[in-house]
């Protein structure tokens, strides 16, 4: 299915005109049966997390029963991750990015003895997934050492317009190991950013595993701003590890499930948006 707005005008880009919006799905998009059984997924937020209510929405739909997890409850040990088949890390700004977004929140867990064992052996655990967004993308990018496959992650830093920025942004899905995104590869689709350090720095090395990149209305993987919004090299901005168990992304899928919450979608979409089949293919996972 391929659909697309009239095209639109900007002073913004580099050029004079560019595409708008469009949206082209290589999928079906019909809502897969919820299973009975429900795995459970942790919800992990640390103070100055914001997306945590949506995470878990988007995770119940699909069939998990999805546990709200503060990293105090793992500091104290009244927590541990052994009965998790999934964790995910939140957006929003974890200690208000103090030593870097999301640099505060992945210490506490690497200079914690505790926390990094309970982070270390849910990473090892051949059955589970993990899910980074936004401020959790930040996160777990600095937490690489523990999760097995993720030795060539970058870091994300400033964008480079110096500024926060949040909009109605498009990705294209590349074909990648991830699970989350399993079936879904070429197709292009518009999803929410919101974000003022998303920009990719490698760290070394750029052999990492791209699982989606920001692009142009011709579905071109691109730099330009406002359709890139950060300026990460080649649009990239959804990472995985080698077994697919670990994603990381800068956009929110989590807001966008439903059709009702994009600024703009084709008119032929239902009421869940192809972003559902994102939360669906982790439930498929689990068995």
């Amino acid at each position: 299915m391929t659909t697309s707005a009239a095209p639109t005008k900007s002073t913004r880009c580099a050029d004079a005109t560019f595409t708008g919006l469009t949206a082209d799905v290589t999928f079906d998009t019909t809502p897969r049966p919820v299973p009975t059984k429900r795995p459970r997924v942790a919800i992990l937020r640390e103070q100055g997390v914001n997306g945590h209510v949506e995470m878990a929405q988007a995770f119940t739909r699909v069939g998990f029963e999805a546990i709200d997890v503060h990293m105090s409850d793992l500091l104290e040990g009244s927590f541990d991750l052994s009965s998790f088949r999934g964790l995910a890390a939140c957006g929003g700004f974890s200690y208000g990015d103090v030593l870097g977004a999301g640099g505060g929140w992945a210490k506490s867990a690497l200079f914690h003895p505790r926390a990094r064992g309970v982070f270390a052996d849910f990473f090892a655990r051949p059955d589970t997934f993990s899910l980074g967004v936004c401020n959790g993308c930040q996160m777990l990018s600095q937490l690489k050492d523990l999760i097995p496959g993720a030795d060539a992650w970058p870091r994300f830093v400033r964008n480079i317009s110096e500024q926060f920025e949040a909009r109605l942004s498009m990705v294209k899905i590349e074909q990648s190991p991830s699970l989350f995104f399993a079936g879904m590869e070429s197709s292009v689709l518009p999803i929410a950013v919101a974000h003022g350090e998303g920009r990719v720095e490698p760290l070394g090395r750029e052999d990492f595993l791209v699982s989606a990149r920001f692009v142009d209305g011709s579905g071109a993987a691109t730099e330009r701003y406002p359709l890139n919004p950060n300026g990460s090299k080649a649009g990239v901005t959804a990472l995985t590890t080698t077994d697919g168990r670990a994603t990381i992304l800068m956009p929110h899928p989590e807001r966008v499930i439903r059709t009702a919450q994009l600024s703009w979608h084709p008119r032929t979409w239902g009421v869940d948006s192809p972003w559902l089949r994102f939360f669906e293919n982790a439930r498929s996972w689990c068995g």
